[in-house]
């Protein structure tokens, strides 16, 4: 693709950017095919900013007299807004930044050209495989599926019964928890879907708990941003719009049903089988939380890294569908959820509960919540495993979680307070017990600017205490 034809001016002098946290600066404006570079010409450190086109969610154009300005809202929540002179040249612009921020092709995207100095193009892409975790596995088993295809006829599927029939051998029963209400369950057998039979299923235990999916939770993601730039400073209507966004109900569903999950497993001792309908969504979701609550192993910065590679990207979430676009963007497709950063969400409600539990810091899902929208690396590309085949993601990109784990990286990433613990973390889902994630939400604020520059100083004394100790 020849980028050169969206750009039709490249550079622009005298531009004023306005960001958060920062004063307003003036300098050189320049657009490439992948990003804005902006230079400021007036400092003598000459101080710039390289965004991804990709990161931008929506833009605004205003026009006065003889120059525009540009609002671009980005999808890691930053605002900016760019002065520009000359009518031309900002209309110029806005088109560039319009058309390249939303290309369609994979493979005329960032990752297929980004080449650091420090790192090379990986032999094996990835963590870990499928049939490295298959060897790995115990009688402790969680399986995670798409719906059953019975439809309204009840159709049978003799090798589904079988290999269920296997997975609980020498016990009594297994359970199965359907993230679908039954009546969503029952709807789906008009389509060729449905949920098992308990005539041929009869060992296995259902329980339906509805989960919000697709346009309900990218609804839910608009109204909290909304809420989060209320600057009216009112009190009560914060509250109001905080809980009208229904955001932090999602966080406690999930934890909820993965907190079910986990009592299944650990405490019955039971196999479990998670599915909704497609099996690539919330299933992925409640398995991922209720092996983080339960095995120590996904609990390191390794460890989880690996687990959102099994669970997230070889198991076919489809990213380019469901993060195409953030809260910002007026372009709304049926396939956008935020599933992957609700997921993040919860993750982080568990660290800030068992801060002691968790190898990881909050940097590290600020990172991936990040990526997911935006990303140099081709982790997050594409819809399925098939289709990152079909590309050659894995041999022409970079992967992020290999990226992650590079010493200097995974340092900076680790939880200086980590110790390990076998037991299973349990996690108080009472309304009092889940907070705003803001860190994530409110990051681009002067207060918690403060709060991240607090947390990083202590987190240096912490490593230099450890350091003290140990010598």
């Amino acid at each position: 693709m020849e980028f050169a034809e969206h750009i039709k001016t490249a550079n622009v002098e005298d531009v004023v950017l306005r960001q958060p946290l920062q004063p307003p600066s003036r300098g050189t404006l320049c657009i490439t095919g992948h990003h804005l570079l902006f230079s400021d010409r007036e400092e003598s450190d000459s101080r710039q900013v390289l965004l991804l086109l990709r990161n931008i969610d929506a833009i605004e154009k205003r026009m006065s007299g003889s120059s525009g300005t540009i609002t671009m809202k980005c999808k890691d929540l930053r605002v900016l807004q760019l002065d520009i002179p000359g009518m031309e040249q900002c209309l110029n612009i806005a088109h560039s930044i319009e058309t390249l921020s939303c290309l369609d092709c994979v493979s005329a995207m960032y990752p297929f050209f980004y080449r650091p100095v420090e790192l090379s193009l990986p032999e094996q892409w990835g963590l870990s495989s499928p049939e490295m975790h298959y060897s790995q596995m115990k009688e402790l088993v969680i399986m995670r599926s798409s719906q059953p295809l019975l439809g309204a006829n009840r159709k049978r599927c003799k090798e589904d019964e079988l290999l269920l029939q296997a997975v609980i051998e020498g016990s009594d029963k297994g359970y199965i928890i359907d993230t679908r209400s039954m009546q969503q369950a029952q709807q789906a057998r008009m389509t060729g879907g449905g949920f098992e039979s308990k005539s041929f299923y009869d060992r296995w235990k259902r329980f339906h708990k509805q989960m919000e999916r697709g346009k309900a939770l990218q609804e839910s993601l608009i109204k909290l941003v909304e809420a989060c730039g209320d600057e009216s400073n009112n009190m009560d209507r914060w509250l109001s719009k905080l809980e009208n966004s229904k955001w932090l109900s999602h966080v406690q569903n999930a934890l909820s049903t993965a907190g079910l999950l986990v009592e299944c497993v650990e405490r019955d001792g039971h196999s479990v089988l998670v599915h909704g309908s497609e099996g690539t969504d919330c299933s992925l979701l409640i398995s991922t939380l209720a092996q983080l609550i339960m095995d120590p192993c996904c609990r390191t910065v390794e460890g989880f890294l690996g687990l959102l590679e099994r669970e997230w990207i070889q198991a076919g979430h489809p990213f380019q569908q469901r993060c195409a676009h953030s809260a910002y963007s007026h372009a709304r497709l049926q396939q956008e959820s935020p599933v992957f950063l609700l997921l993040l969400d919860c993750v982080w409600q568990l660290w800030r509960q068992f801060p002691l539990a968790l190898g990881f810091s909050e940097a590290l899902l600020l990172r991936l919540a990040t990526e997911v929208y935006a990303s140099d690396y081709g982790t997050f590309l594409c819809n399925s495993d098939q289709e990152r085949c079909a590309l050659e993601v894995k041999e022409r990109t970079h992967c992020l979680f290999q990226a992650l784990l590079r010493p200097t990286e995974r340092d900076y990433y680790s939880n200086p307070l980590y110790e390990r613990t076998e037991l299973a973390i349990w996690p108080s889902v009472h309304p009092q017990s889940l907070q705003l994630w803001k860190g994530y939400f409110l990051r681009w604020t002067q207060q918690v600017r403060h709060l991240e520059e607090a947390q990083e100083e202590i987190r240096n004394m912490v490593i230099e205490w450890g350091k003290l100790a140990r010598s």
